[in-house]
């Protein structure tokens, strides 16, 4: 099948444009304002971005007045900071919990039952639990296309790495083990995946 984007011809149930650039790993993003009002919320739209330094982005976009992709954009905007922290398998409830829509005034830690770790070097705190954790410093903002700016607008945070936890737990014979604490990964629509295995491929010489 072929469809335009544009028109969104697919004729298909629903839009499959996210089930075709999967996995997409889970960034739990936690962020504060300037008042120290802590938001939590889940982007499947996150990656590793850059090396030399280590940079990783997330995506939010502004469907709604209020709720959390919004306010981590806020939050990022006005303190510069934001810790991105890996969701697993066991916490996979949690964080479909905290991507919940609610109100600014809403504490999503204490909504999706989560304790929080301090961070070393921003302000933003850790999820308590979650293996890996990444503190980040914003690099910038980039607003991307949007076909209605009045109703839906999208936008890139990009941030600098500049502290990263490990649990002990995860690594092993000098390397960080994925298959011990199962990061979970979005395939679109409502589906998701964990990591269960692996295999290597050397590059080509």
């Amino acid at each position: 099948m072929f469809y335009e984007t544009a028109r969104n011809d697919h004729g298909l149930p629903h839009d499959p444009f996210k089930s075709c650039v999967v996995p997409r790993p889970i960034g739990w993003i936690t962020t504060v304002d300037r008042a120290g009002v802590l938001n939590l919320a889940p982007f499947s739209y996150f990656n590793a971005c850059g090396d030399h330094p280590p940079q990783v982005m997330y995506a939010p976009s502004g469907r709604h007045a209020e709720g959390g992709v919004k306010d981590s954009l806020q939050n990022v905007q006005e303190t510069g900071e934001f810790v991105a922290s890996l969701a697993t398998w066991e916490q996979r409830e949690a964080m479909r919990i905290s991507s919940s829509h609610v109100l600014r005034s809403v504490d999503e830690f204490a909504l999706a039952g989560l304790e929080t770790e301090p961070a070393r070097l921003v302000r933003p705190p850790r999820v308590k639990g979650a293996p890996i954790h990444l503190e980040c410093r914003l690099s910038r903002v980039v607003e991307l296309l949007a076909d209605d700016p009045s109703r839906f607008r999208n936008w890139i945070v990009l941030g600098r790495v500049v502290g990263v936890h490990i649990d002990d737990s995860v690594i092993t014979g000098g390397r960080v083990d994925q298959s011990k604490f199962r990061p979970i990964a979005r395939l679109g629509y409502a589906d998701y995946t964990t990591v269960d295995s692996h295999f290597e491929m050397p590059f080509p010489d």
